[in-house]
This record gives C-alpha cells, structure tokens and sequence, in this order.
C-alpha cells in the first residue's frame, strides 16, 4: 500500500511518513506492522473524543441507513444539521445565534471574510503576523508568513498585517476595514497565547471604527482548552465565530457563525453569495452533533487543566526550551527544526505518535483527543524523554 500511496496520491512534503493504518480506536493507531502506537496528535486537532468513538460511529450509521445528500446546502430541512445548529446556538454568547455548515476550516475562513465585507460593506481585511487559517485562496491570503504565499500569487487585494499581542498597532484598524481576523491561540506559529487583556481591547478598537472581530477557533474549539471555545477565556465574544477540525470528530467539516442580521446578507443581493454543494451534509452533521453533545454532556472539558498541568510536570528537560499553549493544545520547543523532526520520528520508532509546527518546526506539537487518560499521557511523556535522553 505504501508503494501506492506514494506512486497515485498528490504529497504535500518530499518525506510524508507514509504510515499504513490498518484501524484507530481510542487514543491509539493501529498499523499494518502489527504494532499499536499512541496518538498525541489526533488528526492535528480534528480526533476530539479519540477514534472510533462508538456515539459517533453510532450517529453516521443511523444517518447513512436514512439518506445521504440530498439537495444542495440551505434548501431542505434536515433533522442533524438542524439540531447541530440549534445546539451551537444554545451553547454559545449572544449575539451568536446563526451557523452556516460548510466543509472544512479554510472553506469557512472564506465565508467569514465574504460575511465581513458584505456586512460592512468595505474592502480592507486586517489579519496578524505569523497567523494561519488555512490553504484556499481566500484563507491563504490572510496567512501572515510570506514563505508559505509568495509563490501564489497574487491573492486577495487589501489585505494588511498587524502583530499579535501588539496594540500599539491597533491605529492600523480604521473605518476602512471590514475585519480583523485572528486566531483565539495562534496555531502554526507554535500555540502562541493571547496576553490578558489584547482581545477586549482588540474587541473594542474594532467597535470604535465600526469593524468586525473574526476569531479563528479551528483548533482550539470545541473544549480543547476547557471551554467550548477559547475565546470564552477572554470576557469578549467575536461578531463572527469561525470553526472546523474538532467539531466533526474525525470527519471534513467547517462552519461560521454569526447574528441573524449578520448572516442574513449572504441571502440576497447577490442570492446565493455563498453556496456550497456538501457544506451541511447530513451524515456529517450527525457525527458534529454527536460529537458536540458528549464535549457537552462528558465532563471532559473539565479535565483539560488537570490533563495540561500533568503533561507540564513531565515534560522537564534540558532539551526542552519551553512549552506554549493550552489545555490539550501544547507546542514543546526544542530548540530547532531539525531536531524536533528527528524526535518525532523517533517517537514514532518507539510507538507514539507526535508531529511539528507549519511555521514554526522548532516546536513539537502535543495535541491528543480529550478523551486521553492520565495513564496514556505518562505513557506518551516516558517516550518523548526517552527519545530525548538517547539523542
């Protein structure tokens, strides 16, 4: 299968790994070698409550006995993609009370930015250094590392760069934006955390010029921090919520959220100003909303800090610089790109499973299902020091 792999499907690096999976249950895949290996990754953040979480497995089989797809997206009721987003609005801050399903992140990354400046009725978007949000065009445009863009363009048009965390860069923001967007927890640029007050005072330069605040929850959403989404932590709620990864439990899904009078734009004038043929398909949306109701109804978001404090404790040594993020979502640094790639392989040679930051590879990213025990995580950390202490 391997030869295969690497002879019929597009890679996206020169040294994919070209694992062959045989089955993944729990916090653990299984390979066609025979062995079983720990899984701190979890799809990069997408696996929330492990795999083959027997709730969601149950909720797509129901589904798919029912029906499939049926018409294209916003036309026909349907009885999960309905109840998934009458739960995310009962889950959530007003003003936040309307999602519109699509099918991944990046493709609801587009549908924000489309939302702002229709809303607005302005041009300029306003993203942060060193963000990322995903690889369409419209996601790839507000990506703030140049390296990972320069060789696709030319992108959207009005886009400008701020730094995260700097509010002296704040007078940036004007009546002519339409939009800062930004991640809740900076992602690729190694789970970079917002400072105490940033996002009120964010929140409230946006208020005063008339923009409106997009936040990016794709990963850290859906309790991966101990609350449903991150931005909870903060005291402010965005005018348009954006998420993806987590709230599948496995399978392609995005969506973004926003108030009534917000969404409704998208409706007219143009009519369909954004479409989507899968967005909102049935089977899985009933995955989300099994999978958003156990997040819910678990207990499990009230186990991340216990969870993250564990993994803090055992992750001390001389190799690792620091450890950045929070909850289930850790980014350890070890000093360089190369050695943190040369660690996950040997990981990976002793049965777990870790990967690295797109940015930022120095930084090796800690991101298991929510549903990992306490026994698996100092499973997982005796690897990693092991690999450390023979390297």
């Amino acid at each position: 299968m391997q030869k295969e792999f690497f002879k019929y499907q597009a890679q996206t690096t020169q040294f994919a790994a070209g694992f062959e999976v045989e089955k993944a249950v729990g916090s653990y895949i299984y390979g066609t070698d025979g062995r079983k290996y720990l899984d701190f990754v979890a799809g990069v953040s997408a696996n929330t409550l492990g795999h083959s979480h027997q709730k969601i497995v149950d909720a797509i089989k129901e589904q798919a006995e029912k029906y499939l797809h049926v018409m294209v997206y916003g036309e026909y009721a349907q009885e999960k993609p309905v109840a998934l987003c009458q739960l995310l609005a009962e889950s959530v801050p007003d003003p936040l009370e309307v999602t519109y399903l699509v099918n991944s992140g990046a493709e609801a990354i587009d549908g924000a930015l489309k939302l702002a400046k229709r809303y607005t009725g302005r041009e300029e978007i306003i993203s942060m250094k060193d963000a990322y949000h995903g690889n369409t065009h419209g996601a790839l445009s507000v990506a703030g590392n140049e390296y990972h863009k320069r060789e696709f363009r030319p992108l959207l048009p009005m886009v400008n760069f701020i730094e995260f965390n700097n509010e002296a860069d704040f007078p940036k923001i004007t009546e002519k934006t339409a939009c800062v967007i930004a991640e809740t927890i900076q992602g690729a640029a190694g789970f970079l955390m917002p400072s105490e007050n940033y996002f009120r005072n964010l929140k409230k330069r946006c208020e005063e010029v008339g923009a409106l605040l997009i936040l990016d929850e794709i990963q850290p959403g859906f309790g991966r921090t101990g609350k449903l989404f991150a931005f909870e932590h903060y005291g402010i709620v965005p005018d348009i919520l954006v998420m993806g990864k987590g709230m599948g439990g496995g399978v392609p899904v995005g969506a973004f959220m926003s108030s009534k009078e917000m969404m409704e734009t998208l409706s007219h004038s143009p009519k369909l100003g954004h479409i989507t043929t899968f967005g909102g398909n049935p089977l899985i949306a009933a995955s989300s909303h099994a999978t958003l109701q156990e997040v819910l109804d678990s207990g499990l978001m009230n186990e991340t800090d216990a969870k993250e404090k564990l993994f803090r404790e055992l992750l001390i040594h001389p190799k690792i610089k620091n450890i950045n993020g929070k909850g289930l979502m850790l980014a350890v640094n070890l000093g360089s790109p190369d050695f943190t790639i040369h660690i996950a392989k040997k990981c990976m040679e002793k049965g777990l499973i870790v990967f690295w930051q797109l940015y930022r590879n120095e930084y090796m990213r800690i991101s298991p299902p929510l549903t990992i025990s306490e026994d698996e995580i100092r499973e997982g950390c005796a690897v990693i020091l092991e690999a450390l202490n023979e390297n």
